[in-house]
């Protein structure tokens, strides 16, 4: 008795190279964004605003697990997204394609575009900062700042102003205080100069790199 041909099995094909690369990267964003959100970001340090603190070059480790379990404090320092604030809102779209590139330079350590900044907190929401006082000194609400950390000749600040950070956000400086762009140079802006905390990338740490300046970070000036 005659049978029916079987029906042809379809042939399996390989992903093709693309698909595999593609699903690679997709990967690799996946694990670099849950490092991200859950441990530490690398950054390199580009320019002299946070001397002597941390130099040009100078490659941080920066805690995103800091401020989950508390709050930003003074004389901290920490990295944080100026987009908005220090830089315009909108400097065009954030593709897929672009977050991942950022991420992967970070984990790398190479410099993430002009959106990132490092600097000190210098006063928190609904702290009066004030400069300067009759010995040429911040003062937050009412009480000098003792601040070692500045860079050698500078004056804690050239520019006068009293200012009541708003709630929720923070007011920051760079410790070369001659070289820095910081709060005070948006004093006109919407916000006063202050920076959201939501915007804040995390505290940082230490440098690990040059090896000669291996250490940890005096987080504790200016309270």
């Amino acid at each position: 008795m005659p049978t029916s041909p079987r029906p042809a099995m379809p042939e399996r094909t390989s992903a093709s190279p693309l698909r595999r690369a593609a699903t690679g990267l997709v990967a690799v964003a996946v694990t670099i964004a849950l490092i991200r959100a859950l441990v530490l970001q690398s950054f390199v340090v580009p320019t002299g605003s946070m001397e002597p603190t941390v130099q040009i070059g100078d490659r941080v480790l920066v805690s995103r697990f800091s401020y989950l379990t508390s709050d930003v404090q003074r004389g901290d320092v920490i990295v944080f997204n100026g987009a908005g604030v220090f830089d315009p809102l909108d400097d065009g779209p954030d593709t897929l394609l672009a977050g991942l590139g950022r991420a992967l330079a970070t984990v790398f350590s190479m410099p993430v575009g002009s959106r990132d900044y490092v600097k000190r907190v210098i006063g928190v929401s609904g702290d009066r900062v004030v400069c300067c006082d009759a010995e040429g000194r911040l003062t937050v609400n009412g009480t000098p700042v003792d601040e070692p950390y500045l860079a050698e000749g500078n004056a804690p600040s050239d520019v006068k102003f009293d200012i009541e950070v708003p709630e929720g956000r923070l007011w920051v400086m760079g410790d070369h205080r001659s070289e820095s762009a910081d709060s005070r140079a948006y004093l006109g802006a919407p916000g006063g100069g202050t920076v959201p905390v939501d915007h804040v990338v995390g505290k940082v740490m230490g440098i690990y790199w040059p090896m000669s300046r291996v250490g940890g970070l005096d987080n504790g000036g200016g309270r």
